[in-house]
């Protein structure tokens, strides 16, 4: 869950000759600033001039884009949930695998990008400034965490009608088991605090989570 910005780069002059040697469309080049200014300064801290700036647009080019600096931190917030989320997605439309597999993969998928560097720093932002800034949790909430479980909901529902398990209330149960992916290594991480995130260590949590919410729900036959 590294960050694209780890690089640094800036992007290109606005108006230099020449093509973005990513291919970058404006708006990805700005978008790609903010995120730098963002995760540097906070959300209070980043100004729209410092995003035109490292994004190597002018601060018209910027407004004709993005009318204020919450409207940009929803559109780059928005932009890494829809890439990062896209290969979880994926996993909940596959129904040719075990539910086991497929909670296990989800648990291993979710505390990778959890504990990136990007989400990492997009995490410390709102709940650090959400009382300012309360459209941040906005953001958080539709673009981040409710999408996730709306997805997992959709998934447990069809697993529950295949009789595979027993949830009443899928949306809460979905719920819970994301909460328990955050368990020991995203929440050390969060804090700085050590823990061992390394691939094995992963692994071996995301099916001791998996295998927890199973025994939860596992059917109950008369």
């Amino acid at each position: 869950m590294t960050g694209i910005m780890d690089d640094g780069s800036a992007g290109t002059p606005d108006g230099a000759s020449g093509a973005d040697p990513a291919g970058c469309t404006k708006r990805e080049q700005i978008l790609k600033g903010a995120g730098t200014v963002f995760l540097a300064n906070g959300y209070e801290g980043a100004s729209m001039s410092q995003i035109a700036q490292m994004a190597g647009v002018s601060k018209g080019t910027l407004y004709n884009h993005f009318d204020g600096k919450a409207s940009l931190f929803s559109a780059f917030f928005e932009e890494q949930a829809r890439s990062r989320l896209a290969p979880i997605e994926a996993l909940w439309r596959d129904d040719g695998q075990s539910v086991r597999l497929t909670l296990i993969r989800f648990a291993e998928m979710a505390v990778h990008m959890l504990i990136s560097p990007m989400a990492l720093g997009l995490y410390r932002i709102i709940v650090g400034e959400v009382e300012k800034f309360p459209n941040l949790a906005d953001t958080f909430w539709r673009y981040g965490f409710d999408r996730k479980l709306s997805n997992l909901t959709e998934y447990l529902t069809r697993v529950v009608a295949r009789g595979e398990l027993d949830i009443a209330d899928p949306r809460l149960s979905a719920e819970q088991f994301m909460l328990m992916c955050q368990a020991r290594i995203v929440q050390r991480r969060r804090f700085g605090l050590p823990v061992d995130d390394s691939d094995a260590a992963i692994a071996e949590f995301a099916a001791f989570t998996a295998d927890s919410f199973l025994k939860i729900y596992e059917p109950r036959h008369q």
